[in-house]
């Protein structure tokens, strides 16, 4: 491991490029940094405040006592002192006397580690740990014809301990890694890793930018979660929330008794909805606030990218208010928040180069991710059209399935204007919407079944993956962020089954070109039969647009058994099944199939043509067979 870079001086030209937003990490400069300075050991404090009329430094090395270490102004609204005899492991806070007259206590905005809450103060840290996945950093990178399946998981319920206390992050390292790594995911998509007070919120309200949750440990028993992940061939993304923060006392809010990281005016800077503050991206020290945020998990930290929240809600001035303020042009746009997020992605792959950038946006905000500046430069962005339709067709009864067919072939019209994940995300489980297997009707082999056959569109359709965790052995409870999953279940037959299937969607994801490496692309899928509304059958094929392999997929969703149900297939000769939801090992039946030659009468504007029995509820992928 290189020794910790040392930090910045707090002189007038680094101070200057960070007014300035250049390229220079902000907590290079501010914070807490132990340093010697005169042959003595301490820790340099510095903060910004511009509207504050005093601040000083309190914590375990002055007895909290404000009079002892009061900081000295510098130039554009900086604060800085040098405290000797401080020392990593020690607490403090920014005693600061505001715009308002009020003196508050404030959490350090680029704090490394801080107390687990209730308690607020800030921990000086100096990073000790020593990294060994050299060889993934160096290998990382987006590459579009690569598989990518994510298990979305929060790091406070996914397990706990006996005793229902949290799992240190190095316990978490090695039954996370162990599992995934069985179930044949690619990557992680952590969520709750930012240090936020409050539990009910799942860590979207970050008082914590640069802090991994003290909940489960330090950062470097962090560092080696992603180390161990990293190890084992598994990618880390994180999620990322730069579009509002709490009201929290001790943390960002009106944090020198002004409004600062905020917007002012209230129509701009507050949603009502979370009863959160939206941040000021018009000002150059609260955009490279969160540009370093984002470097720092990705530099410092190794993460390999970062899914950025509620997108929606910083780019539309509008979002879900009633009173709202025009942009100079009298439109709704944040036009602000856009060149931020434009900037945000230019210095990340400059800066970070490999790490992926995903945006969870809900609208048809175009050039998502087309490069900036003329798009907004992400990598990926969240299907969630295609997540809406799909789980809208899958909740219907299948009696009336007929009426909404094109609900799951709409999808293909737009697939390749953007570059697609395909998210079953946590929100999809909460709030009264039920556990994805209860969104399916009929009774619990229907649902399952059901079930079985919605997740195998999900792997073979277009599009990266992301389930959230619980949903790969079909719980049927919705998801609580208090307790651990209930694992039990995953050993049940009705739940196994499920659990070998989502593997074994994996296995054939990941290994198989076809369904993967034309993800992107519009020769990456071709329909053979789209609009069979009144039997619900649906056929395409999945290719590799070199053409070297190609599958065929049929889906038939409704409980009717269709015996000798003709699709058409481009070529002659030997078919064979390689995945079947209705094979018993996951649950379903066993349905055997009829002699799988190609007929040479053409169907479905193809050559040639199969005679198929669909079980009911499933959804076959076949292959020519090599043999």
């Amino acid at each position: 491991m290189s020794a910790p870079r040392p930090p910045l001086p707090l002189d007038h030209e680094h101070l200057q490029k960070l007014v300035t937003a250049d390229l220079v990490r902000p907590d290079h400069l501010l914070g807490a940094h132990p340093v010697t300075e005169g042959g003595v050991e301490g820790v340099r404090f510095a903060v910004w405040a511009p509207n504050a009329g005093h601040v000083s430094v309190v914590g375990d090395f002055n007895g909290w006592n404000g009079f002892d270490h009061p900081m000295q102004r510098l130039a554009f609204g900086f604060w800085g002192v040098f405290v000797p005899g401080a020392m990593p492991g020690q607490r403090y806070k920014f005693r600061v006397t505001g715009a308002d007259g009020r003196t508050v206590d404030k959490s350090d905005p680029y704090g490394l580690h801080m107390e687990v809450r209730p308690d607020t103060a800030s921990v000086v840290w100096q990073p000790a740990f020593e990294w060994t996945d050299s060889d993934w950093m160096a290998a990382r990178g987006v590459g579009y014809d690569r598989p990518v399946s994510i298990y979305e998981a929060h790091v406070g319920s996914w397990a706990r301990r006996d005793d229902g206390g949290f799992l240190n992050y190095r316990e978490l390292a090695h039954r996370l890694a162990d599992y995934v790594t069985w179930l044949g995911y690619t990557h992680v998509e952590l969520l709750g890793v930012m240090e936020h007070p409050f539990d009910g919120s799942w860590g979207y309200q970050v008082t914590g930018y640069y802090a991994p949750t003290s909940r489960l440990g330090t950062p470097d028993d962090f560092a080696y979660l992603v180390n161990h992940l990293h190890e084992r061939g598994v990618g880390v993304l994180l999620d990322w929330v730069p579009g509002h923060f709490p009201t929290d006392e001790s943390g960002l809010a009106r944090f020198d008794g002004a409004p600062l990281y905020e917007y002012a005016d209230p129509r701009k800077g507050f949603h009502h909805d979370w009863n959160t503050y939206i941040f000021d991206y018009g000002r150059n020290e609260v955009v490279m606030f969160l540009i370093g945020s984002a470097l720092k998990w990705l530099q410092d930290f190794h993460v390999d990218g970062l899914r950025v929240d509620a997108v929606a809600s910083m780019l539309y001035l509008d979002f879900s208010r009633t009173e709202w303020v025009p942009n100079i042009h009298g439109g709704r746009e944040n036009l602000e928040a856009i060149a931020f997020l434009k900037r945000l992605n230019e210095v990340v792959h400059h800066m970070a180069p490999g790490a992926v950038m995903v945006a969870e946006e809900s609208t048809s905000f175009p050039g998502v991710t087309a490069p900036a500046p003329f798009g907004l430069g992400f990598d990926y962005k969240w299907a969630m059209g295609w997540m809406n339709d799909s789980l809208f067709y899958f909740e219907q009864d299948p009696l009336w399935r007929r009426h909404h067919h094109h609900k799951l072939t709409f999808f293909n019209a737009y697939r390749t204007s953007e570059k697609f994940i395909l998210a079953i995300s946590h929100d999809e489980v909460v709030h009264l919407k039920k556990s994805l297997v209860l969104k399916m009707p009929g009774d619990w082999y229907a649902q399952r079944a059901g079930y079985r056959a919605f997740l195998a569109l999900m792997w073979t359709t277009p599009g990266k993956k992301l389930l959230f965790m619980g949903q790969e052995f079909a719980q049927p409870t919705e998801w609580n962020h208090d307790v651990s999953l209930p694992w039990h279940l995953a050993e049940h037959p009705d739940h196994r089954g499920v659990l070998e299937l989502v593997r074994r969607l994996n296995g054939l994801y990941v290994g198989r070109p076809d369904l993967h490496t034309g993800d992107m692309l519009d020769e990456g899928m071709l329909w053979v039969s789209a609009d069979d509304t009144e039997a619900s059958v649906y056929a395409f094929v999945r290719r590799d647009p070199q053409g070297t392999a190609w599958s065929l997929v049929v889906a038939n969703l409704t409980p009717v058994y269709r015996e000798s149900y003709p699709v058409g297939v481009p070529q002659g000769g030997e078919y064979r099944v390689v995945l079947s939801t209705d094979d018993g090992e996951f649950g379903g039946f066993g349905t055997q199939q009829p002699d799988l030659t190609a007929h040479e009468e053409g169907w479905h504007g193809q050559t040639h043509h199969l005679r198929l029995n669909l079980p009911p509820l499933s959804v076959l992928v076949l292959e020519p067979d090599p043999a």
